[in-house]
């Protein structure tokens, strides 16, 4: 493996040294793959790491295209996420991508198009038969990058056809400072919890400051801890119940209060919150995910997370 540095927009990603020098060392040689699965779990940087990756490959020199790349706004990438309430990706998404793709021009700046396709895992069928019929028998200079948090969640036919690369959570100093940068008004102590917080996860560490919906989240699963370490079942349950209604909020919630309990298991006192306590969360909110995932009665599950958390 060649020890030159990563450049481009790829040094801008925090950690993965072999993952970028790998994407750059490809890139330079003209041997990289035409599909690529990039996997890592939600807020690890997947999803920056491909704009990276297709800034480089558009963009070699970098310049105003490429930031436009990384910021979402470049009119050579072409993106899909999944939709509605199933979060599915839909066929007649892909078939539009697919006609864009093949029937309309490229610009004179770029090197060629690039495909986005976040949330592989939430191709079906449908969609997944029509991506392949693109990525059998892509049109020229066309780069296919596809992010998941499992490879195992993507369809077997999608990602036997892909160049599969981990992406995984920054060196907690490296987060801190990518949080730095971005959010100046935090100070150093600020950052460095909020890293040690989401275990070098800079995406997640960003949404829980800057999405008005993960930030309440994370104050109702602060207050959840509260209630937990004082065992206020009363006050617990009170808190729980305003999400009765409210499927996605509780679920926000759950991920927010697992999160917080691994940090205080893996920093007993984090946060105010003792080991034991923490371990007793954790289990609570676990359970009440799995009778979430299962349809199961919200409100029952909600009631059951107070007794079993703060009991």
């Amino acid at each position: 493996m060649s020890s030159e540095q990563p450049a481009g927009m790829l040094a801008r990603l925090a950690g993965n040294d072999a993952l970028k020098q790998d994407l750059s060392t490809a890139l330079r040689a003209g041997r990289l793959p035409h599909s690529i699965l990039l996997v890592g779990e939600a807020g690890c940087g997947a999803g920056f790491a491909a704009r990276c990756l297709a800034a480089d490959y558009l963009y070699p020199a970098g310049g105003p295209h490429a930031e436009a790349v990384l910021r979402g706004e470049d009119s050579e990438c072409l993106s899909v996420r999944g939709e509605g309430a199933s979060g599915q990706i839909k066929v007649e998404r892909i078939r539009d991508v697919r006609e864009k793709i093949q029937h309309s021009a490229l610009s004179a700046d770029a090197a060629g198009r690039v495909l986005f396709i976040y949330g592989a895992g939430s191709l079906n069928g449908s969609s997944a038969n029509a991506m392949l019929k693109i990525m059998e028998e892509p049109p020229e200079g066309v780069l296919f990058l596809l992010t998941a948090t499992s490879a195992a969640a993507v369809l077997p036919t999608i990602r036997s056809r892909c160049a599969a690369y981990t992406v995984t959570p920054a060196p907690q100093p490296e987060c801190a400072a990518a949080l730095r940068r971005a959010l100046p008004a935090l100070d150093a102590r600020q950052a460095e919890d909020l890293a040690f917080l989401y275990d070098g996860r800079i995406g997640a560490a960003l949404d829980a400051v800057n999405d008005p919906a993960v930030k309440a989240a994370r104050a109702a699963a602060r207050e959840l801890c509260r209630q937990a370490t004082a065992r206020d079942t009363y006050r617990a349950a009170a808190l729980l119940a305003r999400y009765e209604k409210d499927k996605e909020g509780a679920a926000r919630l759950l991920a927010q209060a697992l999160q917080a309990a691994s940090a205080s298991l893996r920093r007993p006192g984090f946060d105010g919150m003792d080991a034991p306590t923490a371990a007793r969360l954790a289990r609570a909110a676990g359970a009440a995910a799995r009778r979430m995932a299962a349809n199961g009665n919200l409100r029952l599950a909600l009631t059951l997370l107070a007794a079993e958390a703060a009991g």
